[in-house]
């Protein structure tokens, strides 16, 4: 198929060449020169106007910008481009409710919007990416052959999954899912660490798990290299960013009445990893003087 691709960073540019290794003509545009000229196996333009002229009718554009504000401005500026019948993917990580909202724009203008959950990190130019598509079936089956070339193979690791909105809500999900399988790694290699008189090899403990453990996963894989690189972490900050899926999907399981408390946590924990000079644990430690006589530390 030919295929336009809005976003040539990191994510962007490795499914490009994906892509293209898969058969595919990829027109690439990346509003930065930096990353237009970082994908030098690639077929680039320097403006939408140029990408959408390259590119036979009816179009397929895929979009790899950051979320919120930038996937609005790049539909502001691509949509009267675009002709009926033109398929948009949103492959990054919006939130669904956006989705639906953006969907029904496109919708109006006779485009088809697909949101596209998409997850592979920097490992989907090699591996492959898992991909949740939602939106207008009909749209989907005729980017079949784009989707079976990213993801691991043609008959896994992809589908659609139901109307706009859908794909990124799983996707939400997964994340969500994910935040607390990462916490419960750290949670438990940290309790292996710290009984000293074991003097336990973490790397060795976690290649054991990577075969015929139910604990094994790709993320036990990502903690045995880090261990067998850095076994005492040294040089990384306690600091743990999120990106915003971990958020909405604890906001989505409270609107929906559902427990979901490890991954509520595990979102918790990333915020106070963040917190350098904790005044609740300063109000904690004048608590526990103030009724026990507990002595505190002084800093």
């Amino acid at each position: 198929m030919d295929i336009g691709m809005v976003g040539l960073g990191r994510m962007g540019g490795n499914m490009a060449l994906r892509l293209k290794r898969g058969g595919h003509r990829v027109v690439g545009y990346d509003p930065g020169a930096a990353g237009r000229g970082a994908a030098a196996e690639l077929e680039t333009v320097d403006s939408l106007e140029a990408l959408v002229a390259a590119l036979p009718a009816p179009r397929a554009i895929w979009l790899m910008v950051p979320a919120g504000a930038p996937v609005d401005a790049t539909l502001d500026l691509l949509l009267p481009l675009l002709q009926p019948g033109d398929v948009v993917v949103d492959g990054g990580n919006s939130n669904y409710r956006d989705s639906e909202r953006r969907a029904a724009r496109c919708r109006d203008a006779g485009v088809h919007l697909l949101d596209c959950g998409t997850s592979g990190g920097v490992w989907g130019l090699q591996e492959g990416y898992s991909l949740m598509v939602g939106g207008d079936p009909g749209a989907a089956a005729r980017l079949r052959p784009v989707f079976e070339s990213l993801a691991p193979a043609p008959d896994r690791g992809w589908g659609h999954v139901g109307p706009s909105g859908a794909g990124h809500f799983a996707k939400m999900v997964h994340n969500g899912i994910e935040y607390g399988m990462m916490q419960a790694y750290a949670e438990g290699f940290a309790i292996m660490q710290r009984k000293e008189s074991m003097a336990l090899d973490l790397a060795q403990v976690a290649k054991i798990w990577q075969h015929g453990s139910v604990v094994r996963s790709w993320l036990l894989d990502l903690a045995a290299d880090a261990l067998e690189r850095n076994p005492g972490l040294e040089g990384i900050a306690p600091y743990v960013s999120d990106s915003g899926e971990g958020r909405w999907t604890v906001a989505e399981a409270i609107e929906l009445d559902v427990s979901a408390p490890v991954i509520t946590l595990s979102l918790l924990e990333r915020l106070r990893s963040r917190e350098n000079d904790s005044y609740a644990d300063k109000m904690l430690a004048a608590l526990r003087q103030g009724f026990g006589g507990h002595g505190v530390r002084s800093g």
